[in-house]
């Protein structure tokens, strides 16, 4: 007996079988052309008059399965400039812990008139980021602890043990320092080391620029004038320099003309220093100090000498990375590396600091030497790191507990959630994207030595980041 076949089923299956090899081959095909459309979106952007004499690299994964979507120059070390935070970053949340928090002590001498300060290189004390950190409610709970247990003070002792005292890493240049961008961490940071200067144009172009103020005021330092009036519409061309073993500062450049109380932000020479002036000048108008307080640094205090009448801690470390890679704040890398350094080696410094990133990724599959670092922010020109380094790392985080929090801190440019860098003729993208698909990349785009303008650079790097929307 012959069965017979289901009316249609030879074509049913057929078609079926065509679908599949169909969808199949669609699905190949389309991989594929996300590379080729990188592919063909680098080329062009290679050729850019800008990129004439510029190294670039870009590096893509799929999130998900790891495999290389995209790889040109990705072994090569490049200036990173503050895409680097994104490894700070990481090593922190994964190093320290998400919820972990900086303490700052405040002791009474159980037998002189001294005041104890045991910091912990928290880079928040004083910060108007939080409300819990703003410096009238530090400065004002300091007094009341003091009044309340009656203490009369002559002389304030910093413990700065185990903390390296060179705070500005090697590498940075002048023309940064003294802005609020170059601000070196210490173990005593305040109001995050930096202030706003006041300053008055001329009518015209060419006429002198005068300094009409500073906030908060500065203590124990002086700046001068020799900056210059500019067009209308030129912005913020002035730069402030603090000479080495100097107390008197130089701001030069431009600013427009026709401004009364123009702005521009500057870095204490010492955060530490102005913090101790602040709270000499309130523990002499309240009375708690005749007169300003002698400073000691000193290398251990026995316990029993000693009692503590107040402490401030910061807001978790989760709270800290949000604000240092939303806004990018280079104090907080710094400050952040060398807690690294002095929670797995029990002393801070830099390059302490930086060993213990290199041994931990490292430990992690990264060659050291994909990690030339030299500072914890990226702001120094030495920085050499690869885009496979950076994508290896953000490939980690994503595994991690912490993950949401970290990318949660990276800001959102051209519709990706991704960590920018600029410093002089470097500029770099690092971040992830999940595009209309679903499909997410984890992706690294460092441009070095590009001529021209910064913004027209930018606008050709995000039309090779748009393949993968």
């Amino acid at each position: 007996m012959v069965r017979k076949k289901a009316p249609g089923f030879g074509n049913t299956m057929a078609a079926y079988i065509l679908l599949m090899v169909t969808s199949f081959s669609a699905t190949k095909i389309y991989a594929q052309t996300i590379t080729q459309k990188l592919q063909k979106a680098f080329l062009i952007f290679e050729a850019d008059e800008q990129l004439s004499h510029a190294i670039s690299s870009l590096y893509v994964i799929d999130a998900k399965s790891g495999k290389v979507v995209y790889d040109k120059n990705s072994g090569a070390g490049l200036a990173p400039a503050s895409t680097q935070k994104v490894i700070t970053s990481a090593t922190a949340f994964a190093l320290l812990g998400k919820d972990f928090n900086y303490t700052t002590s405040f002791a009474a001498d159980n037998h002189s008139d001294k005041l104890y300060i045991f910091p912990s290189g928290d880079p928040t004390l004083g910060s108007e980021r939080w409300v819990n950190t703003k410096p009238d409610k530090i400065l004002s709970g300091i007094i009341r602890a003091l009044e309340q247990h009656k203490n009369k003070i002559n002389t304030i002792a910093i413990d700065n043990s185990r903390w390296a005292l060179d705070y500005i890493p090697d590498g940075w240049i002048w023309q940064d320092i003294g802005n609020y961008y170059g601000a070196g961490s210490e173990k005593l940071n305040w109001r995050e080391n930096q202030y706003d200067l006041l300053l008055q144009s001329g009518e015209n172009a060419g006429d002198p620029v005068r300094i009409v103020g500073a906030n908060p005021k500065l203590y124990g330092y002086s700046l001068r004038s020799v900056a210059t009036s500019a067009a209308r519409g030129t912005g913020d061309n002035a730069y402030i320099y603090f000479p080495l073993n100097d107390t008197t500062g130089i701001v030069k450049g431009t600013i427009p003309v026709n401004e009364n109380a123009f702005a521009i932000s500057g870095a204490f020479p010492s955060g530490a220093g102005q913090f101790f002036a602040e709270l000499a000048d309130r523990m002499i108008k309240t009375g708690i100090a005749a007169s300003v307080p002698e400073i000691k640094p000193v290398a251990s205090i026995p316990a029993e000498d000693y009692t503590t009448i107040y402490t401030e801690t910061s807001p978790p470390l989760d709270s800290i990375i949000y604000w240092f890679n939303k806004k990018s704040i280079n104090l907080y890398g710094e400050a952040l590396l060398k807690t690294i350094s002095y929670k797995e080696r029990g002393y801070s410094a830099t390059d302490t600091g930086i060993a213990v990133v290199q041994d931990f990724w490292k430990q992690n599959g990264i060659d050291v030497a994909e990690l030339n670092i030299v500072d914890g922010s990226g702001l120094s020109p030495l920085n050499r790191v690869t885009t496979h380094a950076m994508v290896q790392i953000l490939q980690y985080a994503q595994k991690q507990n912490w993950f949401p929090s970290f990318l949660k801190s990276l800001p959102e440019y051209n519709g990706m959630k991704m960590k920018s860098g600029t410093i002089r003729n470097v500029k770099g993208f690092t971040g992830y994207h999940t595009s209309s698909d679903g499909k997410t990349y984890i992706f690294s785009f460092l441009v070095n030595n590009y001529n021209g303008s910064a913004s027209a650079l930018v606008r050709k790097m995000y039309a090779v980041l748009n393949v993968l929307k």
